[in-house]
């Protein structure tokens, strides 16, 4: 089965496996528990967060780093398919407007290793607007405590009017 018809499912890929484990070490590390339940293989845990009924979406660490994960619900969040979430530069998800303080949002993170409570407008790949709460943001580093890149995750969000 897949989400477009076409290939394998993103979580079946070795490469997001090895990122979802960064991404669910690095929560747990922060956050002194787990994003979602661990149990099973990578593949499991990979699959599970890919599911979970809230947005999980990351992006490295690249000078204008582009998103390098989206589980579904921030795939259909966004309106994108995994190909074009996962090729867009993660400052085109705020408007131009907004992107200041998006950047001072990651640096508040990279400084602190995570924040909670995080607020502020997103857009969608169409141009829908919506805004985001209670979202926490955090440093996804390896083993050895080299930053990787940055994640967020948040279930509120409300569309804005046009």
């Amino acid at each position: 089965m897949t989400i477009d018809g076409i290939g394998p499912e993103p979580w079946e890929s070795p490469e997001v496996q090895s990122w979802c484990q960064l991404l669910l070490d690095s929560y747990r590390k922060w956050k002194d528990r787990d994003l979602v339940d661990r149990t099973g293989t990578f593949q499991e845990q990979a699959r599970t967060v890919f599911r979970a009924p809230f947005v999980v979406a990351s992006h490295g660490m690249e000078p204008d780093p582009a998103l390098n994960y989206g589980n579904q619900v921030a795939l259909d969040l966004w309106e994108m398919r995994w190909e074009q979430f996962t090729q867009t530069p993660s400052r085109l998800t705020a408007e131009p407007v907004n992107r200041e303080e998006r950047a001072r949002m990651l640096e508040q993170a990279a400084a602190h290793g995570f924040i909670d409570d995080y607020r502020g407008i997103r857009i969608s790949g169409t141009g829908r607007r919506f805004l985001v709460e209670q979202a926490t943001v955090w440093n996804i580093v390896d083993g050895a405590g080299q930053k990787r890149g940055q994640a967020a995750t948040f279930s509120k969000w409300t569309y804005l009017e046009e």
